[in-house]
């Protein structure tokens, strides 16, 4: 399935409930906000020890998926309201951070590590 196949669906399954009035660019980024502190909540206060434990376990890995999963789809529902090319903007965000942190310049630090910077 390509990104747009996704959009697409994601697009279909709000139609279908009548959602869209409530998908605006504002609300998607609210939702993705709240999606992302979900992430992390599988992490909070584990040690590598605990986390490696817990996704040894088939259930343990459940929000491990479907959280990051849930971030990934309001992300493409707002690329998709707001006419932003996911791919094609992620291609040209990676050219400029190859020119912005140069592999000789960057290597091995931690400096500017930001990936979306």
């Amino acid at each position: 399935m390509t990104i747009r196949d996704l959009q697409n669906t994601l697009g279909q399954f709000a139609h279908a409930r009548d959602r869209l009035p409530f998908h605006t660019p504002k609300s998607l980024a609210m939702a993705l906000t709240g999606e992302t502190g979900e992430v992390l909540e599988s992490f909070r206060w584990l040690t590598p020890e605990q986390f490696n434990a817990l996704t040894s376990q088939p259930h343990g890995t459940r929000a491990l998926r479907h959280d990051p999963a849930d971030v990934f789809a309001y992300l493409l529902r707002l690329a998709d309201v707001t006419g932003i090319d996911p791919g094609e903007t992620l291609a040209e965000k990676i050219e400029l951070n190859r020119h912005r942190y140069p592999v000789d310049l960057a290597y091995g630090s931690a400096e500017n590590t930001k990936l979306g910077e």
